[in-house]
């Protein structure tokens, strides 16, 4: 993915939540600090989430791949959540059943093609339960970087 930018600045590790919306809300304000995406991403993502849903159950642990539309987006990148505690998010292609979701991976890409390519490259890292296993248990957030940024361009 040229120039996807996977920063330790947008990892969030124990990320404390109760619910969906407040994870996506913790993990979508810390990519605008960042710079990575306009103000107006937040309430973009959150609704979004609601229309369609991303929840996805693997063998080892749920994931969320939560995005929206690429003009709430100022510079294409990830960011990543570890959640300290699951929390429920409606699984992809329902209306209403949920997964508990331990891991977040948050999109911010400025091309709607480059987003569906991003999400098949990480469709390789849900179905690999060692590395879904190490990025839920690391405590280094460079390692996570590392570990998919490897995924990534072994994918291409």
């Amino acid at each position: 993915m040229q120039d996807l930018k996977i920063d330790i600045s947008n990892v969030i590790l124990d990320l404390e939540a109760t619910t969906n919306v407040e994870a996506l809300g913790q993990l979508s304000e810390l990519m605008q600090h960042n710079g990575y995406v306009k103000a107006s991403y937040k309430d973009a993502v959150i609704e979004r989430e609601g229309t369609f849903a991303t929840g996805l159950p693997t063998v080892y642990c749920s994931v969320a791949i939560p995005h929206t539309d690429t003009e709430h987006v100022l510079s294409k990148a990830i960011g990543v959540a570890v959640l300290k505690e699951t929390v429920p998010f409606v699984i992809m292609g329902e209306l209403e059943e949920t997964t508990d979701v331990k891991l977040i991976f948050m999109l911010a890409m400025d091309k709607e093609d480059a987003q569906l390519s991003l999400l098949q490259k990480l469709m390789g890292i849900f179905q690999n339960d060692e590395l879904l296993s190490f990025i839920a248990n690391t405590k280094n957030k460079q390692s996570i970087v590392d570990a998919i940024d490897q995924a990534l361009n072994e994918s291409k």
